[in-house]
């Protein structure tokens, strides 16, 4: 059976960090802590990348409606 989309979420949960792609061009890092079906996404250990330099953000929740994809990252 394929895999579903929130089935792949709950391999990476705690586990792993994941790159999520957001509106307007932003990429943050971090660790996935949860999520629900609209997409919420809290992150720990965030991180994103700005003019070469990474910010460290922390513990983040990111709102659905921003997330264009989640993908996990290589490290």
């Amino acid at each position: 059976m394929t895999p579903r989309p929130l089935d792949i979420l709950d391999q990476v949960l705690n586990r792993q960090p994941v790159i999520i792609s957001l509106k307007g061009g932003r990429e943050i890092r971090g660790i996935l802590q949860g999520y629900d079906v609209h997409m919420n996404l809290v992150l720990d250990k965030a991180e994103e990348e700005v003019d070469g330099a990474v910010q460290k953000l922390g513990t983040l929740i990111v709102r659905g409606d921003n997330v264009i994809y989640i993908t996990p990252s290589v490290e």
